[in-house]
């Protein structure tokens, strides 16, 4: 998937051509981001979000290198080391404040990019290796953000450390040995914090190093478009600049015009009042609930209540939680259809849109408190959150009939998508 012109690019400027030789970096921007990489031409505004989710990267790194230099990873001081920041740091309470909505706008691009990948069926083949790293990068996002949430050191964050690092307690034989060695002692403390400091100013470089992994893996098979069909050649592409950088760009304005708006004018909408106290191992606060992007794998962990066969209810718990997120990497191979694009599945799509309002439910069961209804809720929508991949999905997969799929890329465009429909066999 290239163009003709792409393997003979020279750069015009003296400087540019002398890098090129001594380390072909202008090439590798060329062929990577610029001119020289095609793109399906059918792409729609759900494909910015690859780009969204690095531009939050980097502000996140950015902004937390320079929140690193004035916070203080003490248990005594921590908290009151944030407070310096917001009120005696030039400019410190906007870098707290775009590093911690950062991280909920980075979260929710995230979402959309993972539920655009179902949708569309970027996960088959040959992309199964694009999805396998998304999966990683997700997982090594929400390390970092529960340990970032930690480091203000109020009521909710230590609460929340002592409570997420309890399940590791749930697994027989090594799980206390395990939380022990996570936290450095019996409890959240210096130690702990100290630990997840490290880990969290760490992790963004590593998901940074996935993530180019990830582009590169994508770059072998080529973007996956809306209609699923493979690019057929040069009239199926056009090329990555100009034309989908200038619509990166109009996604990347929304999206900070959005990000402007919390930062400024509802910073606190999506925090708990209960982290502008002081930690106070002594006090538990009245109803303690993780960050947005945790809540519906902590509803999935509630909806377990009793002990089964010789198991107790909170392992199960941790193990459903766990595999909810873990199941993900081996979707590729669960569904089976020759059909990646959901617009041609007319089964897969209604069931799609069940499981977005499943997962949105379970989010919100997530932060309610645990009454009857509650727990039976999380329940039926943590059993239809895995019947959906385990058992629905398979099903689906085997019996559905597709409808038929246009013939090229640049067909669906230009003539419509109804057009001289090919057979199923020959995509993918």
């Amino acid at each position: 998937m290239s163009f003709p012109w792409a393997e003979h690019y020279e750069p015009k400027l003296p400087l540019m051509r002398w890098i090129d030789e001594k380390l072909p970096l202008p090439r590798l921007v060329y062929n990577a981001v610029g001119a020289g990489y095609p793109v399906p031409r059918n792409l729609n505004y759900f494909w910015n979000f690859g780009v969204l989710a690095g531009l939050a990267l980097v502000v996140q790194i950015v902004t937390g290198v320079i929140l690193a230099m004035h916070y203080a990873a003490n248990a005594n001081i921590a908290f009151l080391s944030v407070e310096q920041i917001m009120r005696d740091v030039n400019s410190g309470w906007m870098l707290r404040y775009v590093h911690a909505n950062g991280a909920l706008m980075f979260l929710a691009v995230v979402y959309i990019h993972i539920f655009r990948g179902l949708y569309y069926g970027s996960y088959k083949a040959p992309r199964e290796m694009v999805w396998l790293l998304g999966v990683v990068i997700f997982l090594l996002m929400m390390a970092t953000a529960f340990m970032g949430y930690v480091l203000p050191w109020g009521q909710m964050s230590f609460w929340g450390a002592q409570v997420i690092t309890g399940f590791f307690s749930a697994i027989p034989l090594v799980g206390e040995p395990i939380r022990q060695l996570l936290l450095g002692g019996f409890a959240p403390d210096n130690a702990a914090l100290n630990r997840f400091f490290s880990l969290h100013y760490l992790l963004p470089f590593v998901i940074a190093g996935v993530i180019i992994l990830h582009i590169w893996a994508l770059h072998i098979p080529g973007s996956n478009n809306p209609t699923g069909v493979d690019v057929k050649g040069p009239q199926d592409t056009v090329p990555f600049h100009p034309y989908y950088t200038a619509k990166d760009g109009f996604g990347a304005a929304v999206f900070f015009l959005i990000f402007a708006l919390l930062v400024f004018f509802a910073p606190n909408l999506l925090g708990h009042p209960d982290n502008y106290i002081q930690a106070n191992p002594l006090s538990t606060p009245a109803h303690i609930v993780p960050e947005w992007y945790f809540l519906p794998f902590y509803a999935i962990l509630k909806a377990f209540t009793g002990n089964f066969l010789w198991i107790p209810a909170k392992l199960w718990g941790v193990i459903a939680m766990f595999g909810s997120i873990l199941l993900l990497f081996f979707l590729p191979w669960i569904d089976k259809s020759p059909v990646r694009s959901a617009n041609y599945r007319p089964v897969y799509k209604w069931f799609f849109w069940v499981l977005v309002a499943d997962v949105v439910a379970l989010g919100y069961l997530g932060q309610a408190e645990p009454t009857t209804f509650v727990v039976l809720a999380s329940q039926i929508c943590a059993g239809y959150y895995f019947a959906h991949f385990l058992i629905i999905l398979p099903i689906v997969s085997a019996l559905e009939k597709p409808l038929p799929l246009p013939n090229s890329i640049s067909e669906s465009v230009l003539h419509g998508e109804e057009q001289e429909a090919r057979p199923i066999g020959q995509t993918a």
